[in-house]
């Protein structure tokens, strides 16, 4: 057996492994497949430099990103400059070093395949 092959899985979202709530958003991680997979909700308002940077206590998001956007207008600037806006039925591919914060009055719901495993939790202790 390889170090891919699993037997049968089943999550759900509606009982994560783990909820990690912060400012103006949280995140829901599930265990599945020797992965940690993440549902972030960001509520209007948020941004990351303002509500996640002080508990990873770096100057931009350093977690990589495979994400599918499922519900509202995500807004992404990487450190080069280069900036998205991600909405409902796209998928970003985001490496280290990048701030994003929510446009308009819903909510941003995404699923993440990357960077889940650490995403909100309190780095600065």
């Amino acid at each position: 057996m390889t170090t891919l092959e699993t037997a049968a899985e089943q999550k759900t979202f509606a009982a994560p492994d783990e909820t990690r709530e912060f400012s103006h958003g949280k995140a829901d991680i599930v265990r599945i497949g020797h992965s940690d997979i993440g549902r972030l909700t960001l509520q209007p308002g948020w941004r990351w430099s303002d509500h996640v940077k002080p508990l990873a206590g770096t100057e931009l998001c350093e977690a990589p990103h495979f994400q599918y956007h499922v519900a509202g207008h995500l807004h992404i600037q990487m450190a080069d400059g280069t900036e998205l806006d991600a909405r409902p039925g796209d998928v970003t591919a985001l490496p280290h070093g990048h701030d994003a914060w929510v446009v308009g009055d819903d909510d941003v719901i995404v699923i993440d395949w990357w960077g889940a495993t650490d995403y909100g939790k309190d780095h600065t202790h």
